[in-house]
């Protein structure tokens, strides 16, 4: 009977897997805007969604799968499939890593940023190293871009990865739970106090959508804003 337990999980963590690849290579198709050498997409947002109800392992494995599948659809070849890996791991990774030890929203808010924040550290430096060879441009040329493109723009691309993950978070888990995915949670109330505490959880996942709005919302039009090069919209890189 444990046997058959163990492997039912392991089959379960399998389709999850599958399917949370799945997703984030079709948003990596239909939301997949260039600029310049660069492309902005939402990919991230899905493979953090993943390790934020599975965990980090779980992030790990669709970080380093769909980019495999996306060379199929990209011209950058190894070295983008380097630098996809590298931000995916740096994003995911860490924000599903931190809150499995903190599962609150502070906890969740918390886990977002740190991986944020390593994310734009990572590509920063891999920039530096990888690009050269990519663009047959010295590591120099590359430091000129850090304050006028890298920079601002893998900060954009974070603030929009962000946003998506706090809008979808609540829905998702909860289909997840609806499907037998995520274990029912079990909330303990004080008895008569049942209604407050609706009307807060309410309250509160208001308030993150609306932000979590308005940081996509502000991130897409500064990246429309803040870079005048032509943009390219489509699978093509």
């Amino acid at each position: 009977m444990h046997y058959h337990t163990k492997r039912g999980e392991a089959i379960r963590r399998m389709v999850i897997i599958a399917m949370f690849c799945a997703m984030a290579y079709v948003a990596m198709l239909v939301i997949h805007i260039k600029v310049g050498f660069l492309t902005l997409d939402v990919k991230d947002a899905v493979i953090t969604l993943c390790g934020l109800c599975f965990g980090p392992v779980s992030a790990l494995i669709v970080s380093v799968v769909v980019p495999v599948f996306e060379l199929a659809v990209s011209s950058t070849g190894y070295y983008g499939l380097i630098m996809n890996i590298l931000g995916s791991v740096a994003f995911s990774v860490t924000a599903s890593l931190i809150y499995k030890y903190k599962k609150t929203l502070w906890g969740a808010v918390v886990a977002l940023l740190s991986g944020a924040f390593l994310m734009i550290a990572v590509m920063l430096v891999a920039n530096l190293v990888v690009t050269p060879y990519y663009m047959g441009v010295t590591a120099e040329a590359v430091r000129e871009m850090i304050p006028t493109l890298l920079f601002p723009f893998n900060l954009l691309k974070a603030i929009a990865n962000v946003g998506v993950v706090l809008l979808l978070y609540k829905p998702v888990s909860r289909a997840l739970r609806k499907g037998g995915f995520l274990p029912r949670r079990v909330v303990k109330e004080e008895k008569g106090n049942e209604a407050l505490a609706k009307s807060k959880s309410r309250f509160t996942t208001v308030i993150v959508a609306a932000v979590a709005v308005l940081l996509i919302a502000v991130s897409m039009v500064l990246i429309f804003t803040v870079f005048d090069g032509v943009f390219d919209f489509g699978i093509s890189k």
